[in-house]
C-alpha cells in the first residue's frame, strides 16, 4: 500500500508539472498583454501533452567527444532527485513519516549541483561548461543561506519534521513574524532552482542556452520536467514553512507557484557579480544574525514563561 501511494503521488506530480508549464505560459501571456496558448483542446488545456509529443519526437545529437554514458545519465539522475524530494510530501496516512525530513531535504538538494556540473562537462561544449560553472557557484553559494534559514525555523519550532513545522502554525503563521527570513528564503529558492531573475546559468545572450545546450529530445524534456517539479516542490515547502496551517495548504502552494511566475514576468536578470555579492555579503550575514535573534528570543521565552511558571507551582 505504501509503494502504491508513492507511485500515485509521482504520477500526480508529473501531471502537475505538465499543467504548471501551461499555467506559466498563460500567466506570462497576460503579463505581456497577450493571449497564451489556446488552440489545442478547450482553451489550450491539452497544450502540455502536445509539447511532450513534440519534444520526444525531436532529434537527439550525439557528438564524437562526449562522455556518452554520463551525458545520457544526467537527465535521468535529475529526474530521480526531483522524485526523491516528493517523498517528504505528506498526503496519505499510509506514508512513512520521516522524523528528520528537513535534514533529508538539505541532503537531496545538495546533490542537484552534480546535475549542473556533470551535464555541462560531459557535453564537451564551451558554452555548456561555462554555464555549468556559473550554475555551480550560484547553487553552492545560496545553499549555505538556505540551510541557515532552515536552521532558524527548525530551532524555533524544535523539530526536524516538516509536518510538525506546518502543524506548529495553526494559530500564527511564521510569515508575519519572520517576514525578513521569508524574503531571503524566496530569493534563495529562486537562485537554487536557477529561475529568473537568477537564471544566469542559462543566459541566452551570453551562453546560448547554458549547461543544457547540447541536450535535445528526451534529455531536454526530462531536464525540463525536473526543473518544474523542483519549482512545485520548493513552492510546497515554502508554503508549509511560512504559511504553515495545513487547512490552507493548497492556497499557499498556488500562491507560491504564482509568485515564481510573477517574478519571472516582471524582473530583469541580475548581474552575476551582484548576485554573488548578495549571497555572501547580504543574505548570509543577515540570516546568521536573525538566527541568533530567534535563539535569544526562544531562550527568553523558555526562562521567563516555562521556568518561572514551574517555580511558581
Amino acid at each position: 500500500m505504501v509503494v502504491f501511494s508513492y507511485i500515485l503521488l509521482l504520477l500526480v506530480v508529473l501531471v502537475s508539472v505538465a499543467f504548471f508549464t501551461l499555467m506559466e505560459r498563460k500567466v506570462l501571456g497576460y503579463i505581456h498583454l497577450r493571449k497564451g496558448p489556446n488552440k489545442v483542446g478547450y482553451i489550450g488545456i491539452f497544450q502540455p501533452f502536445s509539447d511532450v509529443i513534440k519534444l520526444f519526437g525531436k532529434e537527439s545529437n550525439m557528438m564524437k567527444f562526449m562522455n556518452l554514458f554520463m551525458y545520457m545519465f544526467v537527465p535521468v539522475f535529475s529526474l530521480i532527485l526531483m522524485l526523491l524530494f516528493w517523498v517528504l510530501f505528506f498526503w496519505n496516512s499510509n506514508q512513512v513519516e520521516m522524523e528528520y525530513s528537513l535534514i533529508y531535504f538539505l541532503c537531496i538538494s545538495s546533490l542537484g549541483v552534480y546535475v549542473i556540473l556533470i551535464g555541462g562537462w560531459t557535453s564537451n561544449s564551451k558554452y555548456a561548461l561555462l554555464g555549468s560553472f556559473r550554475g555551480l557557484a550560484q547553487v553552492i553559494s545560496y545553499e549555505v543561506s538556505l540551510a541557515m534559514i532552515l536552521i532558524s525555523v527548525i530551532y524555533f519550532v524544535g523539530s526536524y519534521n516538516l509536518f510538525f513545522v506546518g502543524d506548529y502554525q495553526k494559530n500564527f503563521w511564521f510569515i508575519w513574524g519572520m517576514f525578513g527570513l521569508f524574503i531571503m528564503w524566496i530569493i534563495s529558492c529562486l537562485a537554487e532552482t536557477n529561475r529568473s531573475p537568477f537564471d544566469l546559468a542559462e543566459g541566452e545572450s551570453e551562453l546560448v542556452s547554458g549547461f543544457n545546450i547540447e541536450y535535445g529530445s528526451y534529455g531536454f524534456a526530462i531536464l525540463f520536467m525536473s526543473e518544474y517539479g523542483n519549482i512545485i516542490f520548493m513552492s510546497m515547502i515554502s508554503s508549509v514553512m511560512f504559511i504553515g496551517d495545513l487547512g490552507v495548504f493548497c492556497m499557499g502552494l498556488l500562491l507560491m507557484m504564482y509568485l515564481y511566475l510573477l517574478i519571472r514576468g516582471t524582473l530583469v536578470r541580475v548581474r552575476y557579480d551582484l548576485l554573488m555579492m548578495m549571497a555572501w555579503k547580504v543574505i548570509l550575514p543577515v540570516s546568521i544574525f536573525l538566527f541568533f535573534v530567534f535563539f535569544i528570543l526562544k531562550q527568553i521565552y523558555f526562562y521567563f514563561i516555562c521556568v518561572k511558571n514551574s517555580m511558581d507551582i
